[in-house]
């Protein structure tokens, strides 16, 4: 089985990620690794602390002469912020001036019903680690995840398909001409007039001290059939890979494919007809189920389309309650991005390799690479046999 688990806070001292289940035999580098980090710091619309942090993993263990070999892999990306922080976010004992403490929870964020779970006094405490900075370390594990699907030519992509109620035009366009124009584009957009509406929408807002949120959508190419399973509901693989994507911070809602457009259609139009040819096998001619039916990938490419809600940390707060006095108050002033959509895009693409990778390792198995390999080639094989 392939999983990870994170550990560390905004402004302490490392991101931390440990990633089990990859086979041994993959040759991976810091590089594969830092090439993601640095898509998920740029974009259009990001915040003071992109300029800060120039992120970069270190391989502590689970890799040996530029392999995997197979024992789990630990990788860490320093907070270069963290001598600016060190004194509030010290493990000692005490903190020299309790007034540090922040205790306005701000609307839209982990805040309020962290320090109620928990118990806690300060904010603080809660925030680090509901912050979007953990998603460092989930593109980490994505970008090894990443190279294993393309040792069966799976992959992953993004694009930013609307911004602040500015929709991408795509009409005509096919996915390759989608992906090409949107990788020229600081918010990775393919649609050069839609652009320049959405960053004269986010000059606006930054100049309000306002956010605004929008949609990504993220696809998977080469995807093999047979992915996840309908025969329990935690198998299904359109189950997993909406989880995942639910947890990226500030993602409020996924749809595969047509999605909620399902709602306004007749069967009759709704499903994707089944053709067949020597050259092509089976396929169809339309994606509205997304790539997936029944749990199981169909062998089209995998659609996924996340909602990004603005995001809550405001320049200009809104109304709160100071948790101390319960006067009424304006929430804390936080530094964040005005638009994280080409950001959160990245990071949706990281967790999708991650749910696929996990997938094709439930499914072909192995503890090497090459094991694995054997696997799926036998599985292709069979199953062109079996409908010669």
């Amino acid at each position: 089985m392939i999983r990870y688990v994170t550990a560390g806070e905004s402004h302490g001292r490392q991101i931390t990620v440990i990633l089990e289940g990859i086979p041994a035999g993959l040759r991976l580098s810091q590089e594969d690794v830092n090439e993601n980090l640095r898509r998920r710091q740029s974009g259009f619309g990001r915040g003071q602390r992109m300029s800060i942090e120039q992120d970069s993993v270190e391989f502590v263990a689970g890799v040996r002469l530029g392999e995997t070999i197979g024992s789990p892999i630990c990788m860490v990306v320093k907070n270069r912020d963290w001598e600016n922080w060190k004194d509030i976010m010290t493990s000692g004992s005490s903190i020299k001036d309790a007034k540090q403490f922040l205790l306005r929870p701000r609307p839209g964020h982990a805040d309020l019903a962290g320090l109620i779970k928990f118990g806690r006094k300060d904010i603080r405490d809660i925030l680090e680690r509901a912050s979007a900075r953990e998603t460092v370390a989930r593109v980490c594990a994505g970008a090894v995840c990443r190279k294993l699907l393309g040792e069966f030519e799976t992959v992953v992509c993004s694009y930013t398909s609307e911004i602040g109620g500015i929709p991408a035009n795509v009409k005509g366009l096919d996915l390759k001409k989608i992906l090409s124009l949107s990788f020229q584009s600081d918010i990775r957009m393919p649609d050069v007039k839609g652009e320049k509406k959405m960053k004269e929408l986010i000059h606006k807002a930054a100049a309000k001290g306002d956010t605004v949120g929008g949609v990504f959508k993220v696809i998977a190419q080469k995807v093999p059939v047979g992915l996840g399973s309908h025969t329990q509901w935690d198998l299904k693989l359109d189950g997993r890979i909406a989880q995942s994507l639910m947890s990226i911070q500030a993602i409020k809602a996924v749809e595969f494919g047509l999605g909620f457009g399902y709602s306004s259609v007749p069967g009759s139009e709704a499903h994707d007809e089944i053709y067949y040819s020597k050259a092509k096998g089976f396929h169809r001619n339309t994606n509205n189920a997304g790539g997936i039916e029944g749990g199981m990938s169909n062998g089209e490419n995998i659609v996924v389309s996340c909602v990004m809600k603005p995001i809550p940390s405001l320049a200009k707060p809104l109304r709160s309650v100071n948790i101390k006095t319960k006067k009424s108050e304006v929430a804390e002033a936080v530094r964040g991005d005005v638009c994280a959509i080409p950001a959160a895009a990245v990071i949706g693409e990281a967790v999708l390799s991650y749910e696929l990778a996990r997938a094709f390792k439930e499914k072909f198995g192995g503890d090497s690479l090459n094991e694995m390999k054997t696997n799926y080639g036998s599985y292709i094989e069979n199953a062109k046999k079996a409908f010669a």
